[in-house]
C-alpha cells in the first residue's frame, strides 16, 4: 500500500528534468500537473523559462499533456496559448484522466511519466495507473485550502516512508 505513494524519482523542480534524462529512461511522453508543479497555483501564464522547457521537450519529440484537478477555465487559459493539450477537472488520483491523456498521446504506459508536486493526487494516481512517477518540490510555498490539507497528510506519509527506509532521497 505505501509503495503507491512512492515516486520513482524526486527532483527540485521541473527544470531538473531534461530530454536526455527522459530518453535514458525511454520516456516519450509527460503527463504533468499544472499548479505548483509548472507554475505557482495563482500564476495565470507560463514563465519564459517554462516556455523554453516546453520548447525543448517538443524539439526532442517528447509529448506533454497537462492533467489538472483545477477548473477548465484556469487550465485552458494557461494551456491554449502554449498549444499544450490538457485535461481539466481530472479528479486525480482517479485513473480516468491519466488513461485519457495516454490515449491522446498514442504511447504506451512504459513510455510516459507522470510529474507532479503532490503524493495524494499525482504520485498516487500515476502509480495506481501503472506509470513511472516523478515528484517535484512545489513551486510555491503557499497552497489553496484542500492542498494545504493534503500536504499535512503527505508529511505523515513521507515520515512513515522514511522510518521504514523506503525513501531514496532526503527531504
Amino acid at each position: 500500500m505505501l509503495k503507491l505513494f512512492l515516486p520513482e524519482v524526486y527532483v527540485g523542480s521541473i527544470f531538473h528534468i531534461s530530454p536526455d534524462f527522459l530518453k535514458k529512461r525511454r520516456i516519450k511522453g509527460i503527463i504533468t500537473d499544472l499548479d505548483n508543479t509548472l507554475v505557482e497555483w495563482d500564476r495565470p501564464n507560463a514563465t519564459p523559462k517554462l516556455m523554453e522547457w516546453f520548447n525543448m521537450m517538443e524539439k526532442s519529440g517528447i509529448k506533454v499533456t497537462i492533467v489538472s484537478n483545477n477548473n477548465e477555465k484556469r487550465v485552458r487559459l494557461f494551456s491554449e496559448p502554449l498549444g499544450i493539450p490538457f485535461i481539466s477537472e481530472a479528479k486525480k488520483p482517479m485513473r480516468r484522466a491519466f488513461h485519457k491523456a495516454l490515449a491522446s498521446m498514442g504511447l504506451s504506459k512504459d513510455e510516459v511519466v507522470v510529474i507532479g508536486d503532490q503524493l495524494l493526487t499525482d504520485v498516487l494516481g500515476g502509480n495506481r495507473s501503472g506509470f513511472k512517477t516523478i515528484l517535484v518540490v512545489p513551486v510555491s510555498s503557499t497552497d489553496g485550502f484542500w492542498t494545504r490539507l493534503n500536504r499535512k497528510i503527505e508529511r505523515k506519509i513521507l515520515s512513515t516512508l522514511k522510518r521504514k527506509g523506503m525513501l531514496k532521497w532526503e527531504e
